[in-house]
């Protein structure tokens, strides 16, 4: 461990580790819109998707294909306007579906499809805050004199993927109080799942032009 990032630089990280977490962005929306729609377990099952997707970010930093998305400016634009495509689908399939099933059983999904885990990868993967995180943060608590990078890359991400994962289970659990609170609310629901595909269309637009 005397290797890795010395205490102070801990402190450094899981600060930054911290707001990155709990700084909203597409795959913390994304959890919130699944949970006030279908309820906690689809929140949860969503953020699982998110952590399974960032461990790929994290997977690709410790492959070197972090730096190469670095060094090509039209291919990280590329994986930023997928990302913000892919939430304006969801947002638009969401308004879509919005009286789908409405009042009874369970809710559809945003993005019209029962697999809020696939749907959370593909998310957080496409994910730019994300991308940018492992790019412009983690690099600096790396040091190549002391260990191996990619070993320091998967342990500075295995945290990043537990804080993250457990700002989105709270995030989950909230809304899906709410959820079971407003559910048998015709004009909720009809209302809500509106709400959600705007948010995603709106979100989906801040990506791309940020």
């Amino acid at each position: 461990m005397g290797n890795v990032p010395n205490s102070d630089e801990w402190l450094v990280f899981l600060g930054t580790a911290i707001v990155f977490a709990v700084t909203p962005g597409p795959a913390l929306l994304y959890v919130l819109a699944r949970s006030l729609n279908g309820g906690r377990r689809e929140g949860v099952l969503s953020a699982l998707g998110n952590s399974i997707g960032t461990t790929g970010h994290v997977l690709a930093a410790a492959a070197g294909l972090s730096a190469l998305l670095a060094a090509s400016p039209a291919l990280f634009l590329a994986v930023k306007f997928m990302g913000a495509a892919y939430l304006a689908l969801l947002g638009l399939l969401a308004i879509r579906n919005r009286r789908g099933q409405v009042g009874t059983g369970p809710a559809a999904s945003p993005g019209g499809t029962r697999s809020p885990v696939l749907q959370g990868v593909v998310v957080e993967m496409l994910n730019p805050k994300t991308a940018l995180y492992f790019m412009a943060l983690l690099p600096h608590f790396v040091h190549p004199e002391r260990a191996a990078p990619s070993v320091v890359f998967c342990l500075l991400g295995v945290v990043v993927v537990v804080i993250a994962l457990t700002t989105d289970v709270v995030v989950a659990l909230t809304a899906g109080r709410l959820h079971r609170r407003l559910a048998a609310d015709v004009r909720w629901q009809v209302r809500q799942r509106a709400g959600s595909g705007v948010v995603m269309i709106g979100l989906g637009t801040f990506v791309a032009v940020t």
